[in-house]
């Protein structure tokens, strides 16, 4: 059942930055009407309504490849819903880093090169 779906429009200065970084592995999403200051370390896509919260166990895909959901933090929900909002770690941990991070595991990791402008992001 679709939870979420959105599409990338772009992506601030810095928002790859700790995509690849082994110590880090995540990226923040913002809607396109994130400020300018969190627009530089975002990447930005539609806004949206969020149809069902995000769980643990569900499957994150982004640009074609596929997650599984392992921890979702009690302030991810909220603020993906109100905002667009939430960080996005790919360390596949049981426990969120933060309140407002999904952690998500799996087999092959997103790179930089794969966020692209029209890249769809969708929890199932």
């Amino acid at each position: 059942m679709l939870k979420f779906f959105s599409e990338i429009t772009g992506w601030g200065n810095d928002a790859l930055f700790f995509l690849e970084d082994p110590d880090a592995n995540f990226i923040i999403l913002f809607n396109e009407s994130a400020p300018p200051d969190l627009a530089d370390i975002s990447v930005l896509h539609t806004e949206t309504k969020l149809l069902m919260p995000p769980e643990k166990d569900d499957i994150l895909i982004i640009a074609n490849k596929a997650f599984t959901i392992t921890a979702v933090g009690e302030e991810a929900i909220h603020t993906l819903r109100d905002l667009g909002h939430c960080t996005i770690c790919f360390k596949g941990e049981a426990e969120p880093d933060r309140p407002g991070c999904i952690m998500a595991a799996g087999d092959v990791p997103l790179k930089q090169s794969d966020i692209r402008v029209d890249a769809t992001i969708e929890v199932h």
